[in-house]
């Protein structure tokens, strides 16, 4: 590599890099995010706290790994986040490695606990990973690591979970059902039978090794398969030939497993990852590196090539870059050679490992950031790839922690990174680039002032950087430490308002769904203050007229739904608790019974409100019934000025609805005539799309008229009219949300293709706006997609 810089660990090179006093610039103010959630066990593993794409904390545990997903929910009047709390298990029965066969293996261990040499007596009984069980030592229960993968790897396209055990036990879970998670596969009982297959050889070349009866070759396949950390790579997608000799985009991810003997398995898997068989390969590196502690995926993109490679840190200090070769991956680079980033044994263990992609302004080309943490510093180096071959900048961080830190991470969106000791105090670290290299801002957020005397153990960074989870316990009180420790998961904003608004607006992802912690910052200053900040409305009015994007349009659709929920009045008794008053009127109404004038206006007084409080609910959960319920008129000849209010912020929402759904509609009837011949019958209700989309005279799209007239011209005046199942009559085509035949059996309609969804079983949006229909295997490859996609006015993954 060229223009490598490695400077000793010295005094004068870690105090050049100690950057002065924050600029004016970068003020950070943390505000706290209500609620705290408390865990029901001690938290477990070295970096117990990771953030996922889709927006789901989870916490490994003594007992399981709590799984907490962010909602912003358009049904709440809450002020508080809305968090959705699952539980992936811990195993109930210990990982046993598959070193042998199971009689030879229980010989082999009674002759090592009775073995007269204490060498070999002590260290067999003591060592966890040959005695998980325990025995006369307490239960090793936990988990030691979890790691998310890429956003769309599970058959809904959400994030898949990689849990390691303390009894290194490697599976892979999946949160199909949203209610419970199941696990896929379990790696290390697959890994253990390859490695006893090939009777515990990397290659075919390598000479046999010892007998199982031999102590040091005992240790030897512990050690090989026994995982110290996973991580999963980015997507890649490439291209497959069928049969008929289409092409077709297959998506594949790579996880990443270092073993305690420095060994790395590398999985591949095909998407979505259903189990077992969408295992494509298992390919074993050796990288050289004693007592490894962590890796990280490096990924750089050059001249629209990719380039990977796996960033391996030892804990004894040393941290290299290591090629991975995959021939299977087309379109897949990696490294000639490996790279060593720091070479010093200085006894400073690597902790944690990120890998940041940056634009370098200077040198107008893209580089990696990789930090590590390393006892109280962050090591840092910036590796860059010119005509000279690849730069390698790198030195240490000092002044940030008086304590070693604990955790550190980093949003990768800016570049920012984190990083926390046990005393509750967390720097922010902002790369500046020269022109050489760069340098960092760094500033303390001390949660001590937000949270109160706390000790962290764990922290992590939203995916768009607008919040901060924190694990604490309770810290020092006048000198004294806690009698009980309550873990607990809080939350602190990065973020302003504004600044959330402006990452909005000016997204390249255009989902809301993939910028939740965003819009819950949106969420929350909308609910405080009960109206749209102007500048908003006028700079989001701006984009729809300019770019007409239906991102803009549901992100208006956002607002207003808030706005709306804003502005509720807070029932005043709860809904669900019967009242004496309704009895009293179901008894002066039961036959037998006389009733007076004003009992009965009492009566009907009554069932009004109710009755208005049915409507007003309608597609709505029962459960929220009580939040949406519009607040009643007190003056009998006119209406309150708020509930006029909200009558004209209803009928926005309805508009904006109804735009969106006529660009779905439109985009379904393009799908429709580019796969269809002439007169063909499908799923889609071809016919009354259209006639819905030309029923209103106010709307005049020359595109959608067009496409029709194709349609229409295609269909040959055939109509392909849907029919009630119960009672075989044509089901007319004159709502988007259900289907009412003439006897009055009623059928909801799926948003993604508008079929009536004629059975008990459907899926809903995660925000319960909408249900689609199961795909059926009779459908064309189209439909299927059609089907994949999110919900058309919340960007929701539908289950």
């Amino acid at each position: 590599s060229a223009g490598e810089e490695e400077p000793p660990l010295g005094l004068d090179s870690l105090i050049e890099e100690a950057a002065a006093a924050p600029s004016a610039g970068f003020r950070l103010t943390a505000v706290r995010r209500e609620p705290a959630v408390r865990l029901q066990h001690g938290v477990s593993g070295l970096e117990p706290l990771a953030w996922s794409e889709d927006h789901r904390v989870s916490v490994s545990t003594a007992r399981s790994i709590a799984v907490l997903e962010q909602l912003s929910d358009v049904h709440s009047g809450g002020q508080e986040m809305v968090i959705h709390r699952t539980a992936v298990p811990a195993p109930s029965a210990a990982c046993l490695l598959k070193v042998g066969p199971k009689k030879e293996v229980a010989e082999c261990k009674e002759k090592f606990a009775s073995s007269m040499d204490p060498t070999v007596s002590q260290t067999f009984m003591l060592d966890r990973v040959f005695n998980p069980e325990g025995k006369s030592l307490p239960p090793l229960r936990g988990f030691k690591y979890a790691s998310w993968s890429p956003l769309g790897c599970d058959a809904n396209g959400r994030c898949l979970l990689a849990a390691l055990t303390m009894d290194n036990r490697l599976t892979i879970h999946a949160n199909l059902n949203r209610l419970q998670w199941v696990q896929l596969v379990d790696l290390t009982e697959i890994y253990g039978e390859r490695l006893y297959e090939a009777s515990y050889k990397l290659s075919k070349a390598d000479t046999p090794r010892g007998e199982l009866g031999d102590f040091s070759e005992f240790q030897r396949r512990h050690s090989m398969q026994a995982p110290v950390r996973m991580e999963w790579s980015g997507i890649c997608t490439t291209q497959q030939v069928k049969h008929n000799n289409e092409c077709r985009d297959v998506g594949s991810v790579l996880l990443a497993v270092i073993f305690e003997n420095g060994n790395i398995a590398v999985w591949q898997f095909q998407l979505p990852f259903l189990g077992k068989e969408s295992i494509t390969s298992c390919n074993t590196i050796e990288s050289g590196i004693s007592s490894p502690s962590v890796l990280s995926w490096w990924e750089y993109e050059h001249n629209n090539r990719k380039m990977s490679g796996l960033i391996v840190g030892s804990a004894f200090g040393p941290v290299k870059i290591l090629p991975v070769n995959l021939k299977a991956v087309k379109g897949y680079f990696t490294l000639r050679q490996p790279v060593v980033l720091w070479q010093e044994m200085d006894q400073l263990p690597v902790q944690s490992i990120k890998c940041i992609p940056l634009y370098h302004p200077y040198q107008k080309c893209s580089c990696s950031l990789v930090v590590a943490a390393r006892g109280a510093y962050v090591f840092w180096c910036l590796l860059l790839i010119s005509k000279a071959g690849l730069n390698v900048h790198n030195s240490h961080v000092t002044g940030l922690h008086s304590l070693p830190i604990v955790s550190m991470t980093a949003d990768k969106q800016n570049g920012t990174v984190y990083t926390c000791s046990s005393d509750g105090k967390v720097r922010q670290l902002i790369p500046i680039f020269t022109d050489l290299a760069l340098k960092f801002e760094h500033q303390v957020i001390k949660l001590s002032e937000v949270f109160g005397s706390v000790r962290t153990h764990g922290i992590a960074v939203s995916p768009c950087g607008a919040y901060l989870a924190v694990i604490t316990t309770e810290g020092m009180t006048n000198g004294l430490h806690p009698v009980n420790k309550n873990y607990q998961v809080q939350f602190v904003t990065l973020k302003t308002f504004e600044e959330a608004a402006a990452q909005l607006l000016e997204s390249s992802v255009q989902n809301l769904f993939r910028q939740v912690d965003l819009t819950d910052l949106v969420r929350w200053k909308i609910l405080k203050d009960k109206h749209i900040p102007q500048f908003l409305q006028e700079a989001l009015d701006k984009k729809i007229e300019s770019c007409g994007s239906t991102y803009f349009w549901r992100f208006k659709l956002f607002l207003l739904r808030i706005l709306y929920q804003s502005m509720q009045k807070a029932p005043s008794e709860v809904m669900w608790r019967p009242s004496h008053e309704d009895a009293k009127i179901l008894i002066s109404d039961s036959p037998g019974m006389g009733s007076t004038e004003d009992d009965q206006e009492e009566g009907t007084s009554k069932q009004a409100s109710k009755q208005s409080l049915c409507d007003t609910g309608k597609g709505m959960d029962v459960d929220d019934t009580a939040d949406d319920s519009l607040p009643q008129s007190s003056d009998v000849g006119g209406r309150e000025p708020m509930e006029e209010k909200l009558l004209e912020i209803q009928a926005q929402i309805e508009a904006v609805e109804m735009h969106l759904t006529r660009e779905h509609m439109k985009r379904v009837l393009g799908e429709v005539y580019l796969h269809t011949w002439i007169t063909e019958n499908t799923s889609i209700p071809t016919r009354g799309v259209c006639d819905f989309l030309m029923s209103d005279d106010g709307y005049d799209d020359r595109t959608a008229r067009v496409l029709i007239g194709h349609i229409l011209k295609k269909m040959n005046k055939q109509t392909f009219p849907e029919h009630c199942s119960l009672c075989k009559e044509i089901l007319p085509f004159t709502d988007r949300k259900q289907a009412v035949c003439s006897n009055g059996h009623i059928w909801l309609r799926c948003f993604l293709t508008y079929q009536s969804c004629q059975s008990l079983v459907y899926r809903r949006c995660l925000l319960h706006d909408s249900i689609a229909r199961h795909p059926t295997p009779e459908d064309p490859e189209w439909i299927k997609r059609l089907l994949q996609g999110p919900c058309t006015f919340c960007d929701s993954p539908v289950f």
